[in-house]
């Protein structure tokens, strides 16, 4: 007999690499949080890079916990994507592209906060100068080639939110760009889940954390159903496959 299961995810993490978030997001600690809420798979997303996802892949590597690889943008028009990718080696060669279209603006680390890369050790490695929450110099049409290029798919993020959300910033999901998804806040309340739904009926919809800290990363809450968890399935989900 061919079972269906229900795999409880939260695609939308935060590290500590990202400004914004607490410095207690290491690798280590959002991988155990998330198995100490039974997640069965999780995405960091931060701000515009991919440099904790090995430390993050890693530290899942012997454990019952899946990781999609992904990353948070804020294009040009300051919209922020969620972009997922099946390997963390594409992931990478996505941010080698568009990490030349940050602003060489340096981070103020007593207004923004740290940004640390880390090791599976959650050991501090790096650090990245420039701020990386400011928008790049690329297009939503530019990013969502640079994605498909690497074999990925974007969603955008809160679209329900009123500053950085597709809605917000453009008042409208253009139809010729390959969107088959859409997040919505977890905080949103069950009347305007429905109105969002109701208005745009053709789109899939997730529902992640945005989690900056690790009290705030999802309980079993949010539920992919498939026969069988691979990363492949999730990106042919978000895809509309």
């Amino acid at each position: 007999m061919n079972h269906t299961y229900y795999w409880a995810y939260d695609l939308h993490i935060h590290s500590a690499l990202s400004p914004c978030a607490h410095s207690d997001m290491t690798p280590n600690n959002i991988v155990n949080m998330a198995l100490l809420k039974n997640l069965d798979v999780i995405s960091v997303t931060d701000h515009n890079t991919t440099q904790n996802l090995p430390a993050v892949f890693k530290v899942a590597k012997d454990k019952d916990l899946l990781i999609i690889p992904g990353i948070e943008v804020t294009t040009k028009e300051e919209v922020h994507l969620l972009c997922y990718f099946p390997s963390l080696d594409s992931a990478m060669l996505f941010e080698e592209y568009i990490k030349t279209y940050l602003p060489s603006i340096k981070n103020q680390k007593e207004f923004f906060g740290e940004q640390w890369i880390l090791d599976e050790q959650d050991e501090i490695i790096g650090e990245v100068e420039f701020l990386l929450i400011n928008a790049l110099s690329l297009s939503i049409d530019k990013i969502f080639k640079a994605v498909q290029n690497q074999k990925g798919v974007v969603v955008p993020a809160h679209i329900d939110k009123s500053s950085y959300s597709i809605i917000s910033n453009l008042g409208w999901i253009p139809s010729y760009l390959s969107i088959h998804t859409l997040e919505l806040s977890v905080t949103i309340q069950k009347q305007d889940q429905k109105l969002w739904t109701t208005l745009f009926p053709n789109y899939r919809w997730i529902q992640s954390s945005d989690a900056h800290s690790l009290e705030h990363i999802l309980e079993r809450q949010s539920f992919f159903e498939f026969k069988k968890l691979t990363i492949q399935n999730i990106l042919g989900f978000l895809k509309g496959m």
